[in-house]
Parts: structure tokens; sequence; C-alpha cells
């Protein structure tokens, strides 16, 4: 079938694509920036990830959605809008305005080129009474697109684990650069970290499993509190690092710290961070099954990633 991939120069959607290829699937992709996917696919180790045609278009503008989506049968909405806006960028507001604007576009044209199915990956919300603005607005994504295709599917993780997931990637690079690793109270929440081998079996499941219409939580085998997932990945990083705990959160301030340490966006850790209410575990473990994947530890998961962030790039200590 005819299937479109958007993001797919992101972690998800560029080892989505040649999965997708491997299957026999005929498969485009659509960007802002044509030359980041080219780069991102070629960067793959997949065999046939360059058989893929790259379709310019914005889905906050809307432009070139109708061209992309002419003959689809099914479409990956990987998309996020996290940080903000870049300067002059005609789309300014919050980044959940921006996630609502783009949905309500993307599935407004799917509709009108009767794609039968979108696919979307989203967060799990978990215990939190009021999610925060980042689960809230996943779950807007959702609600939009679910609304507009009855057929579709979507997949709602916490955190994945793999070489380009950037919430792995801020952990790993905590690890790195903190001599002690302070964490806030957040540390006792547990949640159940997903092998990104195992996101990327499930989002290809999804295109043809019958779930139709159905939102499925996706995770781990097993369940780790934060503290419990750093100090692992530390193990398994060979580093030994003394850990203090506090009793309050300070999400505003810590975040922003935190986000310099790492060298990463600071609204995007200030996003993740305030999603750390309490406990983020899937509701039921159904996907697993209906999806026919078999799940990797979490040990696997962080050695496997591991491994491929170090064909790029060396880590301490490995």
């Amino acid at each position: 079938m005819r299937i479109l991939v958007t993001g797919a120069s992101g972690f998800a959607g560029s080892l989505l694509v040649p999965r997708l290829l491997s299957g026999g699937h005929e498969v485009c992709a659509l960007a802002r920036n044509q030359a980041r996917v080219i780069t991102a696919l070629q960067d793959s180790t997949a065999e046939g990830a360059g058989d893929v045609e790259v379709l310019r278009g914005d889905v906050l503008s809307g432009e070139g959605l109708e061209r992309a989506l002419a003959g689809v049968e099914v479409a990956y909405y990987l998309i996020h809008s996290m940080e903000r806006s870049p300067a002059g960028s005609r789309t300014q507001g919050s980044f959940a305005e921006r996630d609502q604007i783009a949905a309500e576009n993307f599935a407004s044209a799917a509709t009108r080129a009767n794609v039968k199915r979108i696919v979307y990956l989203g967060g799990v919300t978990g215990d939190a009474s009021a999610p925060s603005a980042h689960l809230e607005s996943r779950l807007e994504v959702e609600r939009i697109l679910l609304g507009a295709v009855p057929g579709s599917v979507a997949l709602r993780a916490s955190i994945v684990i793999g070489a380009r997931s950037r919430s792995f990637r801020f952990l790993v690079r905590l690890v790195e650069r903190l001599p002690v690793l302070t964490l806030p109270a957040w540390r006792s929440f547990r949640t159940q970290p997903i092998d990104e081998r195992d996101v990327i079996e499930m989002l290809a499941a999804a295109a043809t499993a019958p779930a139709g219409g159905r939102s499925l939580d996706i995770g781990g085998p097993d369940i780790l509190t934060y503290e419990e997932m750093i100090s692992r990945i530390a193990d398994l990083m060979l580093i030994r690092r003394p850990m203090l705990g506090l009793a309050v959160n300070i999400t505003p301030v810590a975040s922003r710290i935190a986000a310099a340490i790492t060298a990463e966006d600071p609204e995007l850790i200030v996003a993740l961070m305030e999603s750390l209410q309490g406990d983020l575990l899937m509701s039921d473990d159904h996907a697993a099954g209906l999806l026919g994947v078999e799940l990797h530890s979490f040990d696997s998961a962080v050695e496997h990633a591991l491994r491929v962030w170090e064909q790029s790039e060396p880590l301490a200590a490995r």
C-alpha cells in the first residue's frame, strides 16, 4: 500500500521508513526541509532507504498536504512542536497551539484525500489527575486525528530508549556531565521505558492491525522509577555517580539548569519535566500481543542504544 510518513527526519520516522519499505510498502515522506530527510535516511543502514519519494510540505501552513496525501491509504503523524517557534516563523504561539493547528490541517487534508488510517505516536498520561501542558497537547492531537479518520490508531509511549531519542539522550548527558546526580522528587515516580526497536515494530504493525479507532498504551516489560532508570544507565555506561535526592521538584529552575548542562532546548526540558507529576504507566498490556511484538528488556534497550550512539560519537567511560 502507499504510505505517507511525516516527521521522517526524526529518530522514529527515520527508522520507520526503511522498516515499511522492507514490508513491501510504497513509502513517501513529507518534510519542510527535504535535505534533512534525505540525510537522515542515508544514515540508515537498512537497504532500500533511498527508494523514498520526499515531498516538500508544511503541516502548520497546510502547504503541500494535498499532493502528499494523494493516493495514500495510511499516514503516519510523527510530528511534535515542543520547542519555541523559530525567529521569523509565520506561526508563533505556544507549542500546544502549534500542535493543534498542525493536527487540524493534517486531519482535514487526510479526510479530503480519503485516507483510511492515521497512525499517531503520542504520550502515556498515567495517573495524573491533570495532565501537563505537554501531555494534554498530545491528547488533543490524538482527539483531532482519530475524530477525523475513525479507523486511525494512536500509540501512547512514555520514554523511548534509542540513540536519537532526545529524552534518552538527555538522561545520558546528565549521567556523563554531573559529578553528583541531584534528582528532584519526581525521581520516585515510575514509568515503563520502551526500546525503540519495539516502538518501530508496533508502528509498522499498526498500519494494518485490527485496532482501528483505538488508543493503545505501549511500554516495555520493566517498571522502573526514574532514579532506578538513571542508575541503571550509569551502570551500563560503566560510570559511578553518587546520587542526592531532593524533597521538592523545583521544575522551573531545575529544568533550565539541566537544559544548560545537557545543551538541550530549555523549552523541551521544561515540557518534559512538567510531565513528571506522577507514575506514567500503561493502563493495560494488550498492545504488544495485539500488534505481535516481543518486547526487549530495559537493559537490552539501553545497551542497543549506546552501541548505536557510539557508532557516530564517543561516550564517557565506554
